[in-house]
């Protein structure tokens, strides 16, 4: 009783702080984040918005073309044609969305769809806002990139001198300042292993609170999004930290169980529910490396 008067305090106290995190060097996993005082079971820890994102190409007309809000029925159509829920979101994405409109995607959108490609959307909207000034051109660089094979690197390849032509032929010259084969490259390789799949799962923030299971009932994918915090949170698949997207792309984290101070915290990157196998080999084969959790170890 006592430990839970601490930790309903200590609750009570972070509502006025900041979040009770911190980034730190594990021992194995690289980067990792670590509780800075005992956290209760259900606390949301923290939350957090993208750095880039952009909504699955089935459904560009049906989600906000700028947070992937869902469609209620009617809202703000952009000359684009795509929608906008909000006055806000249209004006946050007038700096990159009036640059695409200056050019024609068709040959690119035609090379993604054909080959069912999703990231190099994500790369094509971060160039949109380099260009705009909404980004730097480094600002994934703190993220870890993946490991890429070279039939990987030739299909990046072809991706860069495609997106490099279209932007060329629209006028954007300055786009030789940073648009380069590396940094495109440079930008895949985080965006394929941070890029967290958007999954709406609830329409209140009461909703979170009251289930750790949320992600059970949730929707179909609105579209993919990158994070520099929620990046930072290493694989477990017995995981004491839960992260989930309500109304929009904003992100948040809340605690699965009571954390001690110290305690790594933890998310998990797949569907629990497969057996070992199977989520080892979606681990090595989609994030390149194999799970030593305790679940894993006992053969769970």
């Amino acid at each position: 009783m006592l430990l839970r008067r601490r930790l309903l305090s200590t609750a009570a106290a972070a509502a006025r702080g900041p979040p009770p995190i911190r980034v730190d060097l594990t021992a194995s996993a690289g980067r990792g984040v670590f509780a800075t005082r005992p956290v209760p079971a259900g606390e949301l820890l923290h939350s957090a918005q993208p750095l880039v994102c952009h909504p699955s190409p089935s459904l560009l007309h049906e989600v906000c073309y700028s947070c992937l809000r869902r469609k209620p029925g009617e809202g703000r159509v952009s000359s684009g044609g795509y929608y906008f829920c909000s006055d806000a979101c249209r004006e946050h994405a007038k700096g990159f969305h009036d640059v695409e409109k200056n050019a024609d995607w068709t040959s690119f959108d035609d090379h993604c769809s054909s080959r069912g490609l999703k990231y190099p959307y994500m790369a094509k909207r971060l160039a949109c806002m380099v260009i705009s000034g909404a980004a730097n051109a480094d600002c994934l660089n703190i993220l870890q990139p993946a490991h890429l094979h070279q039939g990987t690197l030739i299909e990046m390849e072809e991706e860069f001198e495609l997106l490099e032509s279209i932007f060329r032929k629209a006028g954007f010259q300055e786009v030789t300042t940073f648009l380069t084969k590396e940094w495109y490259i440079n930008v895949l390789a985080r965006i394929r292993i941070n890029a967290f799949r958007i999954e709406l799962v609830a329409s209140s923030y009461e909703n979170l609170l009251s289930s750790a299971a949320a992600s059970v009932s949730c929707d179909a994918s609105v579209g993919n999004a990158v994070y520099m915090l929620p990046s930072f949170y290493n694989h477990d698949c017995d995981p004491n930290t839960h992260i989930v997207w309500l109304e929009n792309v904003d992100v948040k984290l809340k605690a699965l169980r009571d954390i001690e101070e110290g305690e790594e915290l933890r998310i998990c990157y797949i569907d629990t529910s497969m057996d070992v196998n199977a989520r080892q080999k979606i681990l090595a084969d989609g994030f390149g490396f194999e799970c030593h959790c305790l679940r894993c170890l006992s053969g769970d």
